[in-house]
């Protein structure tokens, strides 16, 4: 008797790869949405370690001080998985997992319930490839100019995947959401798979595809500020939103009043990370009501606009709460904690209508319409900070435009995904300079890290020193 009993609720890698089936795609397909909130939100994953990085948090955990001597001070030390060589293994693990599906789904049979049609199967492509462009996007925001591997979905035992520049890495990622568009398309009314909670406003092909359309004009604008393709990659991020669950023009945004029913509503709708406490399920670690391991940069209190009443922004009042004040090593202190999320399986948010809103003020002013982008960011001040609108933005120089743009979204998009160190490196605004102060660096000896180092692993595995940059000579 072979008393060697499979695991039935994990088809194993090599049934999917040599004689793969409907249910055994079907599982590993869901997967991916396990392997995409992976090393997401713990306290010390990409949100937490890229809001030190941006200044938007602490990490404020007492148990390892490097996350103030490196995360803050440096050097980054692509030796230290859960400090500066962090924020790799999970995105390329998911993304390995994605390529296996893909195989499966090349030579899967045509026939159900064993096989899978070719509506299904391109239903599923459609989706898998989204779910990779959006893993390799979070890889290159960790890494910029050091670049990254895209070939990596070959054999075990195959030469590794050269790095490619940044520039290449963001046209392999609009390649990838542009052909899972149109596998989408031919993806019927159906997934034959569920979706969990957080994509519930996504769960057919069509409406999958105007989660698509959201990453690619966040990706077009990464592109248009950090490679200076000027008005194409506006246009193309234009392009994307109209395509996305923003899918209204400017004008029509603008006629909702401040307190409108509904709004705050509307500004939150997207796609969001599920987290749960049922067996075999993840919880996250930014829900931290005390401070304990996360904790507010101060700046967040001084940069705050204040309302008509007198207080403060109301994202910052919603978002912030004064805790008492710590000390950390060299002179840290902290005195806020974050109230985004309520509980340890709360909604993590991947891309809101609010962030498209503001990437739609951006494509306009990339594209030349001041007007449109000071009145777009003017409709979040109101709406979602309740603050007055800013007088005369649109006549203002486009710097100032710009750095009030940014503002915007780092109270927007506080806590959300480290979009204040990304849209700062790619702005130009990390340092002091004629149009910006920089990130701001209140601690002497503090430095601001334009990218996280390449993980020694990856190095040594290339033949490389640590700390390494594969792209030089």
């Amino acid at each position: 008797m072979d008393l060697n009993v499979p695991d039935l609720n994990n088809p194993a890698i090599g049934d999917l790869q040599s004689s793969p089936t409907r249910a055994g795609v079907i599982t590993a397909t869901q997967g991916l949405f396990i392997g995409a909130r992976a090393n997401i939100a713990p306290f010390n994953g990409y949100i937490a370690e890229l809001g030190v990085l941006g200044r938007e948090s602490y990490v404020w955990n007492a148990g390892d001080p490097r996350f103030i001597t490196e995360l803050l001070r440096g050097p980054l030390d692509g030796g230290s998985p859960r400090f500066g060589g962090n924020l790799w293994n999970d995105r390329l693990a998911n993304i390995r997992n994605a390529g296996i599906v893909l195989k499966a789904l090349a030579v899967v049979g045509p026939t159900p319930p064993v096989g899978m049609t070719a509506t299904e199967k391109a239903a599923t492509g459609g989706f898998v490839k989204t779910i990779e462009a959006l893993d390799f996007l979070l890889l290159i925001d960790t890494r910029d100019t050091l670049g990254a591997p895209v070939d990596v979905n070959q054999d075990v035992g195959a030469p590794l995947g050269p790095f490619v520049k940044r520039d290449s890495v963001f046209g392999f990622i609009v390649g990838l959401l542009d052909s899972a568009n149109v596998a989408l398309a031919a993806g019927g009314t159906s997934f034959p798979f569920g979706l969990p909670p957080g994509f519930s406003g996504f769960a057919t092909p069509v409406k999958f595809i105007q989660f698509n359309r959201a990453l690619k004009a966040r990706v077009e604008a990464y592109r248009a500020t950090l490679l200076a393709c000027g008005a194409a990659c506006w246009t193309r991020a234009r392009s994307a939103l109209d395509s996305s669950f923003l899918s209204v023009p400017a004008d029509t945004l603008l006629k909702d009043a401040v307190d409108s029913v509904g709004t705050a509503t509307m500004l939150a709708g997207g796609a969001y990370y599920d987290f749960g406490t049922g067996s075999g399920d993840l919880t996250h670690g930014l829900f931290d009501p005390t401070g304990l391991n996360e904790r507010g940069h101060p700046s967040l209190r001084t940069q705050a606009d204040t309302q008509a009443n007198g207080q403060r922004d109301r994202r910052f009042l919603k978002k912030i709460v004064s805790v008492p004040l710590l000390s950390r090593p060299f002179n840290h202190t902290a005195d806020m904690a974050f109230t985004i999320y309520g509980s340890v399986v709360a909604q993590v948010p991947i891309i809101r209508k609010e962030e498209l809103i503001l990437l739609r003020a951006e494509a306009e002013l990339g594209l030349g319409n001041a007007p449109g982008a000071a009145a777009l960011i003017n409709y979040i001040r109101v709406n979602s900070g309740r603050l007055p609108p800013r007088v005369g933005l649109a006549a203002s120089p486009t710097d100032t435009i710009i750095n009030e743009l940014l503002k915007q979204r780092v109270y927007s998009l506080l806590f959300e995904g480290g979009h204040r160190w990304i849209d700062a490196r790619r702005y130009g605004r990390l340092y002091p300079s004629a149009v910006s102060p920089g990130l701001p660096n209140p601690v002497a000896g503090d430095n601001v890290f334009a990218v996280m180092p390449i993980p020694t692993d990856e190095c040594s595995a290339r033949g490389l020193p640590a700390n390494c940059h594969p792209l030089t000579p």
